[in-house]
């Protein structure tokens, strides 16, 4: 029992992943509420960039830049690539927000309303 509370506590950043991920999936699949399904979205997206973030973690790494006087240090550089990555999808993932909830904004002017079921019942699918 000790091994597994101690592998917990270590790695607490991967129980995150999980739990946020599980929340973000549940809250996807179990609401009918458009919104609470956006929302959803985001809690999982973010389980992934703390995911890609967590593995891109190196430790005792120094930033990988060259200093002016040549002499660089001899130990492990940490790879800039994972952080813009994850920058570059953070900004995606407001767009995407941002384009979910204006149509959500039109649906609801339209229908007068953002369950999922009542919704279906209105389009006759």
């Amino acid at each position: 029992m000790s091994a597994v509370t101690d592998l917990l506590l270590t790695r607490y950043n991967y129980l995150a992943v999980v739990v946020l991920s599980g929340i973000g999936m549940y809250m996807m699949i179990e609401n009918r509420n458009l919104v609470k399904k956006v929302i959803g979205m985001n809690v999982f997206q973010t389980a992934i960039f703390l995911f890609f973030i967590t593995t891109a973690y190196v430790e005792g790494g120094a930033p990988a830049i060259l200093e002016s006087g040549g002499g660089g240090g001899g130990g492990p550089y940490v790879s800039p690539l994972p952080q813009v990555l994850i920058l570059t999808a953070i900004v995606v993932g407001v767009s995407l927000t941002a384009v979910a909830l204006a149509l959500i904004v039109r649906i609801y002017a339209e229908y007068g309303t953002l369950d999922e079921e009542a919704l279906r019942e209105v389009t006759g699918e």
